[in-house]
């Protein structure tokens, strides 16, 4: 299974993100929300990647409805993900770490779903999430995480899974998704001009 999965990758799906750093707790950016593939360690935050990750591959995870999820944009570099169901959120294109809690039926049967979890998918894909298909690989040995030219060259032609899911926040660091609400739509620019045009009483005799 070596040949198929980085060394890096179960420790990085184990790893718990998104505690305050023990070093730089009173910063602003103090969230553990980055993991280093060269020191494949703990999680640490945006100061201690200055002091002792600056030249290292780290990748950053961001939240999504409390669940981790990473830009396809870095693993893609560093991880063929081919089989994943990607998804939109917030204008960046993302995957999760691991399988998420199942939903309540809405009675509606997907015709896609995670050969793993049994999660509904939105596209013909095979797994909900990385951790899926690090399971499916250990299974059944008929994919890979490892990438190589033209696997990389395919994951950028491809461009697939991109769907839009609504309400979802994608954020950096955050602990809650309503910490920072929607900003409402400025309002239509006519929306205090008055209607029609004004005409003078007349003048009394």
């Amino acid at each position: 299974m070596t040949m198929l999965v980085p060394p890096w990758l179960e420790p990085l799906l184990n790893t718990a993100f998104f505690s305050i750093c023990r070093t730089h707790g009173d910063a602003a950016r103090s969230e553990c929300n980055m993991y280093c593939l060269d020191c494949n360690d703990n999680a640490f935050c945006f100061y201690c990647r200055s002091s002792k990750h600056k030249d290292h591959q780290v990748i950053q995870i961001r939240r999504s409805s409390y669940h981790d999820v990473v830009r396809v944009s870095e693993i893609q570099k560093v991880l063929d993900i081919s089989g994943v169901q990607t998804y939109v959120i917030n204008s960046a294109r993302v995957l999760f770490l691991n399988e998420r809690p199942q939903p309540k039926s809405s009675g509606k049967a997907s015709s896609h779903v995670c050969e793993i979890c049994g999660r509904s998918l939105l596209d013909t894909f095979r797994f909900c999430s990385l951790g899926c298909k690090l399971v499916g690989i250990k299974r059944n040995g008929d994919s890979s995480f490892i990438l190589d030219a033209k696997n990389e060259v395919l994951a950028l032609q491809r461009g697939e899974g991109i769907s839009s899911r609504g309400g979802n926040q994608l954020r950096e660091g955050l602990e809650h998704d309503n910490i920072y609400p929607p900003t409402p739509p400025p309002p239509p620019s006519n929306a205090r001009r008055r209607k029609g045009i004004p005409h003078r009483a007349p003048l009394g005799s």
